[in-house]
């Protein structure tokens, strides 16, 4: 089986329905296109639709080309981050604008990269970095990190309670020796906290506290919505998937700014509550459970879509 054909863009149905491009020539911008699902699927329901893809990783940005081959002459995918691709886009204003904030299944499963250290895999070096353009790595916050900042960085960027307990542990093992691989992190996190944290791995927050950290995902996030906004066609919709509270609480809050005409354009946010994967989605995509979908549009576009009908 093709790798490509193995991923599942999460909320799926909910993106089409809310997203659902102009009929005629519209283009969708993919700003976070990882392996190519949501755009495979917008590209197959909307004969007239266009897509540029955009994503930080080469390595990823071939296998969405693959993916997206039986579109050819509809596509073009570009190697760029998405803030620097937005803040400097100078072609048509798209009709469409998505966000996928999550990580691929990719970088968990092939990468080697150090993202996952559950069930089968490997143990690998802790990198964590999403494009290999960055200089700091998750081996690198855990060694240089003073246990303050790694408490803090636990607790803002992962939602971990036990940011302290965990801090104490990791400052305390480094002294012995250094924390060079996901088995050796996972283990020590095992130790602070127990193996289980509810119905997750207790060492899930800290793995995605530190990915987060080492790509700036948080930092970076309220200027990649400006400027993308910036970008929208009027009459056009950006959709914004995420995966933390942390993440999400940003993107409200700068929908919000959004709806008040600060600082980019005067929006009427279409989902009042988050969009939330239902429950048979649940259990056939488990990493869709925490998935939150947003989405704005400029004043005067049409109502949101009756989901019923989608």
């Amino acid at each position: 089986m093709d790798y490509a054909s193995v991923h599942r863009p999460v909320l799926l149905r909910e993106a089409l329905a809310y997203l659902e491009p102009p009929d005629g020539n519209a283009l969708m911008i993919d700003g976070t296109l990882g392996e190519g699902g949501h755009s495979a699927a917008f590209l197959e329901k909307f004969p007239g639709l266009r897509v540029v893809g955009v994503d930080r990783d080469a390595e990823i940005a071939e296998k969405a080309a693959q993916r997206l081959r039986p579109y050819k002459g509809r596509v073009k995918i570009v190697v760029s981050h998405s803030r620097d691709f937005f803040a400097g886009y100078r072609g048509d204003a798209p009709d469409v604008i998505l966000l996928d904030l999550g990580v691929s299944l990719f970088h968990y499963e092939m990468s080697g990269r150090g993202f996952s250290f559950a069930g089968t895999h490997k143990d690998e070096p802790l990198d964590m970095r999403l494009d290999y353009g960055g200089e700091l790595t998750a081996g690198a916050v855990i060694a240089r990190y003073k246990e303050e900042e790694l408490a803090d960085m636990l607790f803002v960027n992962g939602g971990e309670r036990a940011s302290r307990r965990i801090a104490r542990l990791i400052c305390e093992e480094r002294k012995r020796s250094a924390i060079v691989t996901t088995g050796r992190l996972a283990d020590i996190v095992h130790r602070a906290l127990g193996p289980r944290s509810g119905h997750i791995d207790s060492a899930t927050r800290t793995f995605a506290a530190l990915r987060i950290e080492v790509n700036g995902e948080l930092s970076l996030l309220e200027p990649l919505l400006e400027s993308a906004a910036a970008c929208l066609k009027t009459g056009g919709r950006l959709g914004v998937i995420s995966f933390h509270s942390a993440e999400d609480r940003i993107v409200k809050n700068v929908f919000k700014r959004f709806a008040r005409n600060e600082p980019i354009i005067k929006g009427r946010v279409l989902t009042k509550k988050p969009v939330v994967a239902a429950d048979n989605e649940i259990a056939e995509n488990p990493p869709s459970r925490s998935a939150k979908l947003r989405v704005i549009a400029p004043r005067g576009a049409p109502q949101g879509p009756s989901l019923g009908a989608a």
